[in-house]
């Protein structure tokens, strides 16, 4: 998106948050003044936070990037002056929102995970029937690294302390997160990046599975990831299922231009991208703190069956409305 169009599309909420600043501003008492506009701002902040990140990866205009950014460091000053009520929407977003949001495009999620699934099985049976396939996905250095990492006469927890399992936490959140953000963010090539993104990540992971089972160094492997494989692999999944909005909407737009139903995907998609980035944090202190514990492979299985079966658990009952007349 050009910056032109980004800044016509957004130029109101900019005014608008920089009005309502100026008015807390004015206020000089340190009680949440009673204005309407003050029930969304955290939803609103956290908008402009991210169009801010937009404008500096796309590198749009100097100027630009100077105004959200004041307009970010104003706010902030507001959220933690006033005791802005965050915690309200966030525990709002978690208990019910993101879960209805799931749910609601629940056709994309499926079709997300469809593509992930076919490509997994797809290349573990080929790299299962024909070895040497592995190389087609991995170089001889991958592979060799994963067979030494996984082998069962070796422990993943050997000679790792404390403070390597908080810089792993630390690359576990930019590696997982920035996964998401090119899988959401491949919808806008019409859907096509967010597929690729997705098959190319079951076939790696079918890849590294099926090879590993072949040089039976499989249970070590199986039970490092199955503990923060939950969250982390339904989170990829459903930003893949938000890029697949994202391109859909600008594949059949209907009466609307494919910018406006772009933004419409767009905002849609959002509160389950803003699950899913949570679903990631999760799985980052698992994978840093739980998944390399030497511990017996029953106790791993049993933890790993049971973060499943709450996280699915989760997407599809939190927040329904039971006994409702129009239950979701």
């Amino acid at each position: 998106m050009k910056q032109r169009q980004f800044e016509a599309l957004n130029a109101s909420q900019w005014q608008d948050m920089e009005t309502l600043l100026d008015q807390l501003e004015a206020v000089r008492q340190q009680a949440v003044p009673d204005h309407p506009a003050v029930r969304d701002f955290p939803q609103r902040y956290r908008r402009i936070c991210h169009q801010h990140a937009l404008a500096i990866e796309r590198g749009y205009s100097l100027a630009l990037v100077d105004r959200l950014n004041s307009i970010i460091l104003r706010g902030r000053r507001q959220l933690y002056r006033f005791r802005l009520p965050v915690a309200g929407p966030l525990r709002e977003l978690l208990l019910a929102g993101f879960p209805r949001a799931v749910r609601e495009q629940g056709a994309w999620n499926l079709a997300s995970a469809g593509v992930f699934l076919f490509s997994l099985v797809l290349v573990w049976a080929l790299v299962s029937w024909r070895p040497e396939m592995v190389y087609a996905l991995l170089d001889e250095q991958s592979v060799s690294t994963m067979e030494s990492m996984y082998d069962p006469a070796s422990s993943l927890a050997e000679d790792r302390d404390g403070s390597d399992d908080v810089t792993m936490f630390g690359y576990y959140i930019y590696n997982n997160i920035g996964i998401a953000f090119r899988t959401f963010a491949g919808g806008l090539f019409f859907g096509i990046g967010a597929l690729f993104i997705m098959f190319f990540n079951g076939g790696y992971f079918g890849a590294v599975a099926g090879h590993l089972v072949n040089v039976q160094h499989h249970e070590p492997f199986f039970t490092f990831v199955i503990a923060h494989g939950a969250p982390e692999l339904t989170a990829i999944v459903l930003a893949g299922g938000c890029g697949l909005r994202l391109g859909w909407s600008l594949i059949a737009p209907g009466p609307r231009t494919r910018l406006a139903a772009l933004k419409d995907a767009a905002n849609q998609a959002m509160p389950v991208m803003y699950g899913v980035f949570f679903l990631l944090l999760a799985a980052a202190f698992i994978e840093a703190f739980w998944s390399p514990r030497d511990l017996p492979a029953a106790v791993k299985y049993s933890v790993g069956g049971t973060l499943w079966v709450g996280v699915l658990a989760y997407l599809l009952l939190a927040g329904r409305r039971w006994g409702a007349r129009h239950a979701d």
